[in-house]
C-alpha cells in the first residue's frame, strides 16, 4: 500500500468496451431524435442531411468498435480516451450545423469530459478538457445560424460570451472535482483490495505457523528413531567400508533436523541471549549466511562504494533472519558457482541484494511469485513454493518492500526504510 502514502496517482481503472459502446448509442439515439423532433415536429428548418451523417458516423464507428472486439473487452486509458476524443468532435460538428453555442444543447460538451473524470486517469481527463475548451472557442465564431421562424435568430456577442465562460468553467470544475472523488474512491477501493490481501496473507502465515508447529511434534519421535539407527550403524560399520561415509551423512543430518525441530518448537527467549543484539548490518548479514548456507557453492557479501551514512546496526531479529535465510536458500539451490548479497544504504534507506546465476524465475512466476504452493524455478522438483512465500510474509512483517527479476539469474531486491529496520 506504499502508493497510496507516496502522493503518486493511482493508475486507472481498464475500461469496459461495453461500457463506452452503451453510453455512445444512447448519445446517437439521443441525437438523431433531438434533430428528427426540431426539424419536422417544431418545423425549424436543419441541415438534415448533414446532421444524419454526422449522427451516422457516430453509429458507425460504434458498429465497427461491436465487430472488432469482444463487448467485454477492456480499454487501455488511451483508447477510451481516442473514442471520447472522437464523440467530442463528432458532438461539436453536430452543434457546428445547428447553431454552435446558441443551441440549448451546446451543454453537451461536458459529457465526454465528465465520463473522462469518471473512469480515466488525469492526463486523459486534462486532455479532453482542453478538447472541450478549443470545440466552444471554435463554436462561439464558427457554425452556421440556429434556425428561428421566421427571422434567423443571432445572439449577441456579449451573451455568446457569456455562454462560452460558463462552459469553460462547468468544463473546468466538473472535470476537476469528479475526477477527485473519483481518484478517491479508486484509492480506497485498492487500499481495500491490498489490506483485503494483507489479511488473507497473514491469515495463511498464520496456519503455516500452526502446520509448521505440528510437524515439529509429529516429525519429533521417528527423526529420534531415526538417530538412534544412525548412532548403532555408526558404531557398527567400519572406518574403512564404502558406506561409512554415508551413515556419517545420515547421522550429521539427522543431527540438523534435530536441532531446526528444536529452534521451531523452542520459545523466542529460549533462542539465546543474544538474540536482539544490535549488529553492524555487514555482521547481521554474515550471521543470516552462516545459519542458511548449506555449502553449495560460494556466498559472497558485497558492501557498495556508494552507500552515504554510517553502516546501519540493527536488531538480531528472527524474522529478519529466517527471512533472509530463505531467500539465501532459494538462491543457492538454484545457483551454478555464485551466490551474492550486495548491501547499500543511505539515510533513508537500506537495500540488499541476493543474485545468484542460476536460470532465474521463469516469466510465468514472476507474475504471482511470493503466492504459496508456486515453485519459484524451472527444475523445481517437488517444492511447493513456501519459501518465497514465507520469506517474503516475515520480511514484510519488519516493513521491507521485496521485487523480484531476472538479471543474468534469478534476483531478489530487498529494502526497508532505515528507521523502521534500526528501531529497536
Amino acid at each position: 500500500m506504499s502508493d497510496l502514502h507516496s502522493g503518486q496517482q493511482l493508475p486507472a481503472a481498464p475500461v469496459r468496451l461495453r461500457t463506452l459502446l452503451l453510453i455512445r448509442w444512447i448519445a446517437a439515439a439521443g441525437q438523431l431524435a433531438t434533430v428528427l423532433i426540431v426539424h419536422f415536429g417544431l418545423s425549424y428548418p436543419l441541415p438534415l442531411t448533414l446532421c444524419v451523417i454526422t449522427i451516422s458516423v457516430l453509429a458507425a464507428s460504434n458498429l465497427a468498435f461491436a465487430t472488432m472486439r469482444s463487448s467485454r473487452a477492456r480499454l487501455a486509458d488511451g483508447e477510451a480516451l481516442a473514442l471520447l476524443g472522437f464523440d467530442a468532435v463528432q458532438l461539436s460538428c453536430l452543434l457546428y450545423l445547428t447553431g454552435g453555442l446558441a443551441n440549448p444543447f451546446s451543454i453537451l460538451i461536458l459529457a465526454p469530459v465528465l465520463v473522462s473524470a469518471t473512469i480515466l486517469s488525469r492526463r486523459a481527463t486534462i486532455t479532453l478538457t482542453g478538447l472541450a475548451l478549443l470545440s466552444i472557442t471554435v463554436l462561439a465564431y464558427a457554425h452556421l445560424p440556429l434556425p428561428w421562424s421566421p427571422d434567423v435568430f443571432s445572439l449577441p456577442l456579449p451573451y455568446v460570451l457569456g455562454i462560452w465562460t460558463a462552459l469553460a468553467v462547468a468544463a473546468v470544475f466538473i472535470s476537476t472535482y469528479v475526477w477527485s472523488v473519483a481518484e478517491e474512491a479508486r484509492r480506497m477501493s485498492q487500499a481495500l483490495s491490498e489490506t483485503q490481501a494483507a489479511l488473507a496473507r497473514a491469515q495463511r502465515l498464520a496456519a503455516l505457523d500452526g502446520l509448521a508447529a505440528a510437524a515439529a511434534h509429529e516429525l519429533g519421535t521417528p527423526l529420534a528413531t531415526i538417530s538412534v539407527v544412525a548412532n548403532e550403524l555408526s558404531r557398527e560399520v567400519a572406518p574403512e567400508s564404502p558406506i561409512a561415509e554415508d551413515v556419517q551423512l545420515l547421522l550429521s543430518q539427522s543431527e540438523r533436523c534435530r536441532d531446526i525441530l528444536a529452534d521451531i518448537a523452542a520459545q523466542p527467549e529460549d533462542r539465546g541471549g543474544m538474540l536482539f543484539e544490535r549488529l553492524p548490518l555487514s555482521v547481521f548479514l554474515q550471521d543470516a549466511v552462516d545459519d542458511a548456507a548449506g555449502g553449495k557453492v560460494a556466498i559472497e557479501i558485497e558492501l557498495a562504494d556508494d552507500s552515504v551514512g554510517a553502516e546501519p546496526l540493527i536488531d538480531r531479529r528472527p524474522e529478519i533472519l529466517r527471512g533472509l535465510g530463505n531467500i539465501i536458500q532459494n538462491a543457492e539451490q538454484f545457483a551454478r558457482r555464485r551466490v551474492s548479497l550486495t548491501a547499500s544504504w543511505s539515510e533513508e534507506i537500506v537495500r540488499i541484494v541476493i543474485r545468484d546465476d542460476g536460470p532465474g524465475f521463469p516469466p510465468s512466476v514472476l507474475a504471482v511469485i511470493g503466492e504459496p504452493f508456486i515453485s519459484t524455478r524451472s527444475g523445481g522438483g517437488d517444492h511447493m513454493g513456501l519459501g518465497i512465500f514465507i520469506a517474503q510474509s516475515l520480511l514484510e512483517r519488519s516493513g521491507a518492500q521485496m521485487t523480484f527479476r531476472n538479471r543474468g539469474g534469478g534476483e531478489v531486491a530487498i529494502s526497508w526504510p532505515r528507521a523502521m529496520l534500526e528501531m529497536a
